[in-house]
């Protein structure tokens, strides 16, 4: 059964980065709040270090210089969401 949340006091800072949020992402406040609990609360695969590793080889990825431009290309790709 669902449960119905509520938060106060919400500084109004966070509200309006809330709402910007919202618009950009074309939902309402309260869906918006539940993306943001669903994407967080989400199960993610945790790595060991050797699947990290064959993940970062996989990606052929060889020197510093590949990955600054794979770790901006991300956050680029990121950042537009």
């Amino acid at each position: 059964m669902p449960v119905n949340l509520s938060i106060k006091n919400v500084p109004d800072v966070v509200a309006e980065k809330l709402r910007k949020r919202a618009a950009k992402h074309h939902r309402s406040l309260q869906g918006e709040l539940m993306a943001i609990l669903e994407e967080s609360l989400a199960d993610r695969k945790v790595l060991t270090p050797g699947e990290l590793l064959s993940e970062v080889q996989a990606m052929g990825l060889k020197t510093p210089d590949e990955s600054v431009i794979f770790i901006r290309k991300e956050r680029d790709a990121r950042s537009r969401r």
